[in-house]
């Protein structure tokens, strides 16, 4: 049966059309995260660079951009790609051919209805503000990857938060905007809660702030 959230889920990302993920990349990684969210894609990339594993799990997989350019510890890594929307999965399985990704067409929200071998890594890259609910909630969040994730394993990403970042006049008209649209649901995301969700399912674990973004990461 189809929850409400996943009922939600689904029409956040409704916008992920072949023909906006034509631009993605320049609209969204470029001029919005530089100059909107005043967070440049080149810190997430980072956190790809310093975490990313040579078993790594990407949830939320926009068109593979960060995946294509990081750099895995290794030349034949295990890479699998997760996403409710075929698009994103098709356009970032065709970037990331040579890597013969594992392609998993799921929301994050039905991760305990699976059976997928673990990981030692995975990406949640700008996925967090586009789940319904509130930071409190999307906590579960946390707790079906951890259940995804190998001894030592770590999570990371970025999201886009309302209260305990730097939102400009501009950040907060887009975020109220995406919000009345439905593609993001993060009035109700706070800085707080989302450290006190890493701190509840994770020993170990950091969140700076971006402009309007935080980056997080943490260790089973």
């Amino acid at each position: 049966m189809v929850t409400e959230k996943e009922k939600e889920a689904k029409r956040g990302q409704a916008i992920y059309t072949k023909s906006f993920l034509a631009i993605y990349d320049l609209s969204v990684l470029g001029f919005f995260c530089r100059f909107i969210w005043k967070c440049p894609s080149h810190h997430i990339l980072e956190l790809y660079n310093q975490y990313v594993s040579a078993n790594h799990l990407d949830i939320g997989v926009g068109t593979g951009y960060f995946m294509d350019h990081c750099k895995f510890p290794a030349a034949n890594p295990r890479i699998a790609l997760m996403d409710l929307n075929p698009n994103s999965l098709e356009i970032s399985k065709n970037r990331l051919e040579r890597y013969n990704p594992e392609v998993y067409n799921m929301s994050v929200l039905e991760l305990d209805k699976t059976d997928i071998r673990n990981f030692d890594s995975t990406a949640l890259t700008n996925l967090l503000h586009c789940l319904p609910g509130t930071m409190k909630t999307k906590g579960t969040v946390f707790e079906k990857v951890r259940s995804l994730l190998n001894p030592g394993g770590v999570v990371f990403g970025s999201t886009i938060l309302w209260t305990g970042v730097d939102n400009s006049f501009l950040a907060r008209y887009f975020i109220n905007v995406n919000n009345a649209k439905g593609i993001m649901t993060n009035k109700q995301d706070d800085l707080d809660s989302l450290k006190q969700n890493l701190e509840q399912h994770f020993s170990e674990n950091s969140v700076k702030t971006i402009g309007s973004m935080a980056l997080f990461w943490a260790r089973k």
